[in-house]
């Protein structure tokens, strides 16, 4: 496959298998660490994964959830070959309490299969805002039912800022040569306004490119990290040789934006620019999926090569292609 694997935050199968079962886990606030703790104790008559030998490899995965997006994804480790996984692990979060009660905690349970596959077997879903963390018994062990996939909020509605962008083809780096040069793809990301804050009022951000179907390390570049905006100026240039004109119609400009926080990136949106028409040399992709109006910046500079185009345009969610080493 041209495109690397491409895989979506909520990566996996849904709704191939049938939810049932329950989680027993307890939740409590350790003010003295600022931190929540999760513990994960054990599931039981999880959906089988594995219909023939009725069984599945469970693990389970928490998340964070606020209107802004979602953040520090946890896991247990996995347990194979059961139904009835028993887990005793501790997942913990840095987090004040003031945001805490901003957020819902997502658990769900997967499945993995041997080819790193995940199939979904059921989640649980607590609003922190309306928890009662005084309440003694809210520390105690309780079972949960599994449910279905909750649908996720359609991108269009969540806000994730804009990126002021301008983009240069250049068909003839070296004018005059003999010999036929390939040509250059330049993007200069200039600045992102209005992005989405994930935890409290911190923001650290930065900007990673990747021309698709490329992932490899060679085609991902990346602007430096801006703290403490909302609105991070970058004026970063980042140029691509060997584009040939066939290149042109086939390749697609990944720009992400992510937040920088101690070891972890979390992503805020992206661009896709690009002609949007689903394929790649030959191959149907599910990354050639620009909007609009980023096709048309794309197709505007095609059309008017040594020209600097601008354009603001809406991030929005990705399904973000997996990048191979």
């Amino acid at each position: 496959m041209v495109s690397g694997s491409v895989v979506s935050v909520y990566s996996g199968d849904f709704g191939n298998i049938q939810v049932k079962g329950n989680i027993q886990f307890a939740i409590e606030y350790v003010e003295s660490l600022k931190e929540l703790h999760v513990f994960v104790a054990q599931c039981k008559d999880l959906a089988a994964a594995d219909v023939k030998k009725q069984r599945s490899d469970p693990y389970v995965k928490t998340y964070l959830l606020s209107d802004k997006g979602k953040m520090g994804k946890k896991k247990t480790l996995i347990v194979k070959k059961t139904l009835n996984p028993v887990y005793n692990e501790i997942l913990r979060y840095k987090i004040e309490k003031q945001i805490l009660k901003t957020q819902k905690l997502n658990l769900s349970v997967w499945h993995r299969d041997t080819f790193k596959r995940n199939s979904f077997l059921g989640e649980v879903e607590l609003d922190l805002e309306t928890w009662d963390w005084d309440n003694k018994q809210n520390k105690q062990l309780k079972w949960y039912p599994l449910k279905q996939k909750t649908a996720p909020v359609a991108p269009e509605a969540e806000n994730r800022g804009e990126m002021k962008l301008a983009l240069q083809y250049v068909p003839e780096p070296i004018p005059g040569k003999k010999l036929p040069t390939t040509g250059e793809v330049h993007i200069w990301v200039k600045e992102c306004l209005d992005l989405p804050l994930l935890r409290g009022s911190h923001l650290n951000s930065f900007v990673k490119c990747t021309i698709l179907p490329d992932t490899s390390r060679k085609s991902r570049q990346k602007t430096r990290a801006v703290g403490k905006t909302t609105n991070p100026i970058f004026n970063h240039t980042m140029v691509y040789d060997g584009f040939r004109p066939e290149d042109l119609t086939e390749a697609c400009v990944e720009l992400t934006v992510w937040d920088h926080y101690k070891l972890t990136n979390q992503f805020l949106g992206g661009l896709r620019i690009g002609f949007g028409t689903g394929k790649s040399y030959g191959t149907e992709v599910d990354w050639m999926d620009s909007t609009s109006e980023e096709v048309a910046l794309w197709e505007k500079m095609v059309n008017s090569p040594n020209t600097w185009i601008e354009a603001t345009l809406p991030l929005r969610m990705l399904l973000i292609a997996k990048i191979s080493k």
